[in-house]
């Protein structure tokens, strides 16, 4: 017998997850020409030594999270799907896509996405380049914090006319106890100095 919350309790829990999502990745096409990409480290290339540090990101997670800020009517929640992926070569292939929730948990409409690489370097700093649907481009460097967690700054942030004036950012992920991914980012813009800006805990979906 297993106590919730005790730490069998939480083995048993990521067993049973692990055998549900162990079967799951992303869609293959047969008569692709060259290695497709993949988010389950079970399945397609091999992992390449240099994302050991990032091993355990590398999934596909769904969950959901809140926004905030002084500039927005808020907080509000939304939805969101990561992906962590690659193709055997030294980086990760990234991808978040968004919906905006109601108080209900019901869906909205979509709301943002982003994509981009994540390039691990022999001196543990990474390097993060991250293009978003709403005319921003950004640069990160960051290294691990640990075997589970990883901070990120800002280096540039590029911005097209439209966009909204952001002029930095920070994001820290992690692996918690369960096994979930969470996340947070605080974002300077608009006039406002940093603070917090978004949050998530997801669950690993495949991989």
């Amino acid at each position: 017998m297993t106590v919730p919350g005790s730490g069998d309790e939480a083995v048993r829990v990521a067993a049973e997850r692990a055998e549900a999502t162990r079967a799951r990745n992303l869609p293959q096409f047969e008569d692709m020409p060259v290695q497709g990409d993949t988010a389950n480290l079970r399945m397609g290339a091999n992992l390449h030594d240099a994302l050991l540090a990032v091993l355990p990101l590398v999934g596909v997670w769904r969950g959901e999270g809140e926004v905030v800020y002084p500039t927005i009517d808020g907080p509000f929640k939304f939805g969101q799907q990561v992906t962590f992926a690659h193709d055997g070569r030294p980086f990760l292939i990234y991808e978040a896509r968004s919906w905006l929730l109601n108080d209900a948990g019901e869906v909205i409409r979509p709301a943002a996405r982003e994509t981009g690489f994540w390039r691990p370097q022999p001196d543990d700093t990474i390097e993060v380049l991250l293009s978003h649907n709403t005319g921003l481009l950004e640069l990160y460097y960051g290294k691990p914090r640990n075997q589970t967690s990883w901070e990120f700054s800002t280096d540039a942030v590029i911005r097209t006319a439209t966009a909204k004036d952001v002029t930095a950012a920070q994001r820290l992920y992690g692996i918690v106890n369960n096994g979930d991914l969470a996340y947070v980012e605080e974002r300077a813009m608009v006039g406002q100095p940093m603070q917090p800006h978004t949050s998530a805990h997801l669950k690993r979906i495949a991989g």
